[in-house]
């Protein structure tokens, strides 16, 4: 034992072994063995060594059955492991936390073997060795175009000879232990990002980060922004750190990525905190932390971003997620709705297994699914994400490679998907001098008013990349000091699947005399100039905009296409512009700055051979004046 102690696994093994062939039926040795075993991940060593000790007395010692019962379990045989849970209950004076857990290892045995006979789909492809390495790879975060790819990796820390280091006193998440040295060696890892961009459906080779996210100490744990523009992740004993563990941001200005910021309390505390994910719309932030008032161990918690930039008192998700249990690896999806996380406070599998959960109108979360084997096994299973268009999954495992973690994708089955999200991508420029900007996007549902998605386009490249989610009808509106906010409509209502993005540059024009915009998103009934209630998303923003101009005068137009008289036309399109000139009115807007007409039939900017046509040509135009 005191080789043992002193982690000479071998020499302290040879000794057992000795002990054992000098007397066959000494029991003390087996149990030994078998936990030494079990500390070192040989688990089939173990359990033999375990089942040599019922041999010799079932009855020794009690709480071998329930030891081998979780090994059995981790070796997926949980009908035997549960006939030895059972037999473990069977005896007398058991101290009444031990049964509770023994009769819900029962459960998990249950849940599993039900499980195993009703597999789900499930096919993982390794990413490649443009992706993984020798090292270990997990955490993955996909931008909402899947086209960008940034992962952890584990490497070995390297002196100044290049040597690997290494320590004894490493945190046990930190090292790969060598059980067969003489003396056990420890060797030190730390953490770094990667990324990797896909070019022509291939995974391009994943480079290092660099500085001034990747240091010499461990950055982990990371989630994208859906445009890849904004990154929040994990670093731990930093010293401008709150606790052990805090979450950190920083921008990606251009090419590179800007100087990390911790993000502080209240979300950064003297506890533990880990594994942020933001919400597409870059609201809300989800994150594990130990801290107190939780329901267990670990437990996931959220804070929204306030208007002054800070984040709010986190909130805990409350007991439909959290368990008495750990949680782990929060990812809201590009929907804004469903929810993935890891637990081992429920009946699962046994070790940490993958749920999802959505969020219903009242913003209560639906009972958490567990999703199935062989998606989750008696191991952990941690860290999934799944693309925006909810068809694919993306995990980090151990069970199918050799040297240690990869990342895998797999095709995700229908019922753990969530809402399919498209996405706009394109660049915003200066219409005359084609300079790119950087603008504030926002996306609005028309019936609700409620802003669902929003993002800013790099200053650098004007590049950008907002989520469309399905089966609703959006305003998109595009703004910048000093000049005419842009104006989209996506009628999604009613589709649940689109195969192929937006892809659409934004040419935003300065405020000045005779520039113009189409508000594209002022409705009225058919052959009416009745103002529709889906038309006050736009009016706000013209009402915004002109008070955040309050020197500006605009002519507001009414446009029609050529179906009916000229004469028609132009009363109805006249009359429509009126109505919004007096809604601008009516909300303290002076009437002096507004003038309206209608140009009817006489100015069309598309075909009035196709409907698509006419519809362009249906519209109601801002114009500068003054």
């Amino acid at each position: 034992m005191v080789a043992l102690n002193q982690f000479d696994f071998v020499k302290g093994t040879d000794l057992l072994q000795k002990a054992i062939k000098s007397d066959d039926k000494f029991i003390e040795p087996y149990i030994v063995l078998a936990e030494v075993n079990t500390d070192n991940g040989l688990i089939k060593d173990a359990i033999k060594y375990y089942k040599k000790a019922i041999d010799i007395d079932p009855e020794f010692f009690p709480a071998i059955y329930l030891s081998l019962a979780k090994l059995e379990m981790k070796q997926s045989d949980f009908e035997i492991a549960k006939e030895h849970i059972e037999k473990f209950l069977l005896f007398k004076n058991l101290r009444s936390e031990i049964q509770s857990e023994a009769n819900k290892l029962i459960e998990v045995c249950n849940f599993a073997v039900n499980a195993i006979k009703n597999p789900v789909p499930f096919n993982p492809i390794n990413l490649g060795d443009s992706v993984n390495s020798k090292y270990s790879e997990y955490w993955p975060s996909v931008t909402a175009d899947g086209n960008t790819l940034v992962i952890t990796r584990m490497l070995p820390v390297k002196d100044q000879n290049n040597n690997i280091v290494t320590d004894a006193n490493t945190p046990e998440e930190l090292i790969i232990k060598n059980p067969t040295s003489a003396i056990k060696m420890f060797e030190m890892f730390q953490e770094d990002f990667y990324v990797s961009y896909k070019v022509d459906n291939y995974w391009k080779k994943a480079l290092n980060i660099g500085n001034p996210i990747n240091t010499n100490q461990s950055e982990g744990a990371q989630t994208l922004s859906t445009d890849g523009f904004i990154m929040y992740f994990t670093a731990c004993n930093r010293p401008n750190g709150k606790g052990r563990c805090d979450i950190y941001k920083s921008e990606l200005n251009g090419k590179y990525w800007e100087e990390p910021i911790n993000i502080d309390a209240p979300v950064n505390t003297p506890s533990w905190e880990s594994q942020p994910s933001i919400s597409p719309d870059g609201k809300t932030l989800y994150f594990i932390s130990d801290r107190a008032n939780g329901y267990g161990g670990k437990d996931i918690w959220m804070s929204d971003l306030l208007p002054n930039g800070k984040w709010s008192i986190p909130r805990n998700l409350g007991d439909k997620i959290n368990t008495s249990g750990d949680e782990q690896s929060p990812f809201i999806h590009a929907d804004n709705r469903t929810f993935y996380f890891a637990s081992n406070g429920r009946i699962g599998m046994g070790g940490m297994d993958l749920y999802k959960t959505t969020r219903n109108k009242d913003g209560a979360w639906t009972d958490p699914m567990n999703l199935g084997y062989p998606i989750n096994t008696a191991f952990d299973e941690i860290g999934l994400i799944v693309s925006a268009n909810g068809d694919k999954a993306y995990f980090a495992s151990d069970r199918f490679a050799d040297r240690g973690r990869d990342i895998f994708e797999f095709e995700l089955y229908a019922d753990a998907r969530p809402n399919p999200v498209s996405y706009l991508k394109g660049i915003v420029y200066d219409s005359e001098s084609f300079k790119k900007l950087k603008a504030h996007f926002e996306l609005i549902d028309l019936d609700t008013r409620k802003i669902i998605m929003q993002a800013e386009s790099d200053k650098i490249s004007g590049e950008f990349l907002i989520c469309i989610p399905t089966n609703s009808n959006y305003a998109l509106n595009v703004s910048k000091e000093g000049y005419l906010f842009f104006s989209d409509n996506f009628s999604l209502k009613g589709i649940f699947e689109i195969t192929h993005p937006f892809i659409k540059d934004v040419a935003l024009n300065p405020i000045k005399p005779g520039q113009k915009i189409i508000l594209r998103n002022i409705f009225y009934a058919t052959d009416s100039y009745e103002l529709e209630d889906r038309s006050m998303v736009e009016l706000s923003k013209l009402i915004d905009f002109l008070n955040n101009n309050p020197k500006l005068k605009v002519e507001i137009s009414g446009h029609t296409d050529n179906s009916g008289t000229k004469e028609y036309n132009a009363h109805l399109s006249e009359k429509r512009a009126m109505s919004v000139v007096n809604y601008l009115i009516k909300n303290n807007i002076a009437s002096e700055r507004l003038s309206y007409k209608g140009y009817g039939e006489t100015q069309p900017i598309d075909s009035n051979v196709t409907e698509l046509g006419k519809a362009n040509n249906r519209r109601t135009e801002i114009k500068i004046l003054n």
